[in-house]
């Protein structure tokens, strides 16, 4: 295994001097790469426990279901990027986090109160306005100076 091979399967240590922020956002990284990735494996491959659990039909036609466990696992794979380099990969989170996810979030929120959407979508509303803060208060906490 070459040197540059190997410094891909580690994250990188902070420079000395800066302030990390390494911790928070790789721990937010991670666990928004797992979320997601989650929701587009159920999406793929769990869907009928998925229509069942949230008491909602069948998508038609399900290539919509199909292109959003697609979508959730694209969104999960660019999360190993502000994992591995949380400095250098910041945007993506602000990007992923609280413009997405807050955005999501409030989409759910306004499916369930205007079109009548089940209540049980309120779920991802919470999952996703989470992580939205979530992702909020690390990238603020962590600013660079």
């Amino acid at each position: 295994m070459t040197d540059s091979h190997r410094n891909l399967s580690r994250p990188r240590a902070a420079s000395p001097g800066a302030s990390s922020s390494a911790g928070p956002l790789r721990a937010i990284a991670l666990v928004s790469l797992i979320y997601d990735a989650l929701l587009g494996v159920g999406l793929l491959a769990g869907r009928g426990l998925l229509v069942q659990w949230f008491g909602v039909p069948d998508p038609v036609p399900p290539i919509h279901a199909d292109l959003n466990g697609l979508f959730a696992l694209a969104i999960a794979a660019g999360y190993w990027l502000p994992y591995r380099d949380p400095d250098r990969y910041r945007g993506y989170l602000w990007v992923m986090g609280p413009m997405l996810k807050g955005a999501g979030a409030a989409l759910f929120v306004a499916d369930v109160l205007l079109r009548g959407s089940p209540a049980s979508y309120l779920l991802f509303a919470a999952a996703d306005g989470t992580l939205a803060l979530v992702t909020l208060w690390g990238l603020l906490t962590t600013r660079r100076r």
